[in-house]
């Protein structure tokens, strides 16, 4: 936030709020602003390519230039995914928005301003909710607002000297700003990969960090408990979640360290460096008098009627919060374990196909956000390359379901889905001899040779310790080769010690 009203309304909220994980006895204040290249074909204002990756300076056409009796055009499409936005997050959107002139100087800055918006935004307000650990928190938003993109200074391939690529130059962007309510680092990562989710999810940005769609600056400052507002900076263009994470625990440790050493923080835009760990100020951080905004006399206020809006909503996708609501209400399932099957609509949709192929949600849920997942994380895999199909782990699921495969046993079975030896639960059972022991009578014979050898363990259950039980449960499915069933193990073993 940029202005002193906002900064005393945010002061005046915080009134007796509890403060966040603190720090060497410091508060931590974070806010975001994050760009998200809108997904068009073409530019905000005009018809040259978004494409990415061509040859330096072959889509930047004379409107992107504003060269002499060129005016731009608003393009349809960015601001029907501003409207989107602005649906899934609960916003307002203006009937009327304005543009206006940003006016600073960079060499990549052909016009000499950004076309932006700035006294009436297109989104106004909402929030984003996500889960931290299982936590359930929520960022408030100011506003989105449409603008254009900058070109690129090239320094690397250059001796002693910078090129400009003007190829991004008028590339569609919605900036994405938070009041500053993120209270850690974690907090403020957990954020961004929701807003992240969001975008991707509803169409409107391909999300690659990598290429500049999705890009952050972390405004960060620190204060004690109960004082007023420290001085911000601003870290600029994070476009990884790990260096997010990186730059804004260096950031917190810097300004901490200033302050005990009897330094004043200045407020400025500084840059992370990966291969240092460090943060760097760049320059003089600039409010918004500094800009000189104006109304741009070229471009007639943004006008988006009700049933513009109403248009657009009805080519919505169902959205992360609402089928998460959904999991919920027809699943029974937690809001923590529904909001981690809502993470793509990949996994959405492998979770639902699972139970329509007869898996009990919960244990699908169990699986998939367990031993899949750790299976994805390991290989770096999305679930749409699983090798395990949704109705194969729904054949597995209902095995565990109706006492077919203990745990252990069902592991073996996903363990050779996963690696190919088999394609048919069914199957993978019988060669891998894993059906549950039917003779009552070897069990109760490895029973009797377990409570024989485990004196110890007994004698603790008799004298009260429920969990030295466990443990003797353990050792009746180690030599059983896991085919015994635990809760019949369990019940077995307690009518035998009486």
């Amino acid at each position: 936030m940029s202005d002193n009203t906002a900064v005393n309304t945010f002061e005046a909220q915080q009134q007796g709020r509890p403060t966040g994980p603190l720090v060497r006895g410091y508060e931590v204040i974070i806010g975001f602003e994050t760009h998200a290249q809108l997904s068009t074909a073409s530019k905000i204002f005009s018809r040259a390519s978004t494409a990415f990756g061509a040859e330096p300076n072959t889509q930047a056409c004379a409107v992107d230039l504003a060269l002499p009796g060129t005016l731009p055009v608003m393009n349809k499409g960015a601001v029907e995914r501003a409207i989107k936005l602005g649906l899934a997050l609960g916003s307002h959107i203006a009937p009327r928005s304005v543009f206006a002139r940003k006016n600073y100087f960079y060499p990549d800055l052909p016009k000499g301003y950004q076309i932006s918006q700035f006294e009436i935004p297109v989104v106004q307000g909402g929030a984003v909710s996500f889960f931290l650990g299982e936590e359930k928190k929520t960022v408030r938003l100011v506003r989105a607002h449409l603008e254009e993109d900058a070109g690129k200074s090239l320094h690397e391939d250059f001796i002693g000297q910078s090129g400009i690529d003007l190829n991004r130059a008028g590339t569609p962007l919605l900036e994405i700003v938070t009041e500053p309510d993120m209270r850690s680092t974690a907090e403020a990562v957990a954020y961004a990969k929701e807003l992240h989710k969001i975008v991707t999810w509803i169409g409107i940005c391909d999300g690659n960090m990598q290429e500049g769609s999705f890009r952050c600056d972390a405004n960060v400052s620190v204060r004690k408990p109960g004082e007023k507002l420290g001085t911000r900076r601003e870290i600029k263009n994070l476009n990884s979640f790990k260096f997010m994470q990186q730059a804004i625990d260096y950031e917190i440790r810097w300004q901490i360290e200033e302050i005990e050493d009897g330094r004043e923080i200045q407020q400025a835009t500084v840059l992370f460096d990966p291969d240092t760990g460090e943060t760097r100020a760049m320059r003089t951080k600039e409010d918004a008098a500094d800009y000189r905004y104006f109304p741009d006399p070229d471009l007639p206020p943004l006008v988006i009627a009700a049933d513009w809006i109403e248009r657009v909503k009805a080519d919505m996708p169902e959205l992360p919060r609402a089928m998460a609501d959904r999991y919920v209400g027809d699943h029974g399932l937690s809001e923590y374990d529904a909001a981690q099957l809502t993470q793509s609509p990949s996994l959405a949709r492998y979770f639902d196909e699972a139970v329509q192929a007869g898996a009990t949600p919960k244990l699908a849920s169990n699986w998939i956000t367990g031993e899949m997942a750790r299976r994805l994380n390991a290989a770096e895999i999305g679930i749409e390359a699983a090798p395990v199909k949704a109705a194969q782990l729904a054949q597995l699921v209902k095995r565990v379901a109706d006492g077919t495969l203990p745990n252990n046993a069902a592991r073996q079975v996903f363990e050779a889905l996963w690696s190919g030896e088999g394609s048919d639960v069914d199957a993978i059972i019988e060669a891998k001899d894993l059906k549950p022991m039917a003779d009552t009578g070897a069990l109760d014979k490895i029973l009797d040779e377990v409570i024989a050898k485990n004196a110890k363990n007994v004698e603790e259950y008799r004298g009260g310790k429920e969990k030295a039980l466990n443990g003797l449960v353990g050792q009746v499915m180690k030599a059983s080769g896991g085919k015994a069933n635990p809760a019949q193990v369990t019940e077995l073993l307690k009518a035998k010690l009486g």
